[in-house]
């Protein structure tokens, strides 16, 4: 099994928003991971739709006042799919964190993927209610891919290799990554956990669903960092700054 991080840009916003108290601001990684697995090539989020590198603004709308986008047309998913030899066509499965717009801004990229999710944050992100000011976009999601809907921890091949870990708070059906290969195991946390910080002090972001279960998650995420599990934290800038990015993998 092999592993690529892919650079996606980064979105600047208030401090507060990941760490919930601080002042300023901070820019964050948008990150995207390959697996490639001897059963399909899978996607763990898809970083964002391609008009955030020509007009942010305008595909943001309101939330241009509490966000920036830093993003080349390069750092759109499929140029980076293309740095590793791949293109859409070779994507069995999409995996979303959750729906947010720089977690699946690159869907449409891949309308024969099937698209991987919790059935709480499909339902979520169609609560016509309650979508919007949640921070649900359908133009980033809603393109008539299969769906896969999943209700809690999910062993993606059955194998132990890929495992999803329903980690709910920062959406009602956020879910994280589990991988392990060659006695190696890596926890991808996305949203769950923000920071080294968000997890070393389980304090939690501004932006949640539910406090309560964004904690009960971070510290399961937690517990498992302290069992001895590599952990890469969802846009923390200081450790993005030291993983290899493709063409290199992380892990072959």
């Amino acid at each position: 099994m092999k592993l690529f991080v892919f650079d996606c840009g980064a979105v600047g916003l208030p401090y507060r928003a990941v760490l919930d108290g601080e002042p300023g601001n901070i820019s964050v990684p948008v990150p995207s991971f390959l697996i490639q697995h001897a059963r399909g090539n899978v996607l763990f989020d898809t970083g964002l739709h391609r008009e955030m590198a020509v007009d942010s603004v305008g595909r943001l709308g309101p939330l241009s006042r509490f966000m920036t986008i830093e993003m080349t047309p390069e750092q759109h998913i499929l140029p980076l799919l293309a740095t590793v030899g791949m293109g859409p066509g070779d994507i069995d499965l999409v995996v979303n964190s959750h729906l947010h717009n720089d977690h699946c801004g690159g869907n449409e990229a891949f309308p024969d993927a099937t698209i991987v999710l919790q059935r709480a944050e499909w339902e979520a992100a169609h609560d016509t209610a309650t979508a919007a000011k949640s921070g649900y976009d359908p133009r980033d999601f809603d393109h008539g891919q299969e769906l896969r809907l999943l209700d809690g921890d999910t062993d993606l091949f059955g194998d132990g290799s890929v495992r999803l870990l329903s980690t709910p708070g920062h959406t009602p059906g956020h879910q994280s990554m589990l991988l392990e290969a060659g006695g190696r195991k890596l926890l991808l946390t996305a949203d769950a956990c923000y920071l080294k910080r968000s997890m070393d002090e389980v304090k939690l972001p501004r932006i949640l669903a539910d406090a309560a279960k964004t904690e009960a998650s971070l510290r399961r995420l937690r517990e498992m960092r302290e069992a001895g599990l590599e952990t890469i934290y969802g846009h923390d800038p200081e450790q993005w700054a030291g993983l290899p990015k493709a063409p290199a993998a992380i892990w072959s």
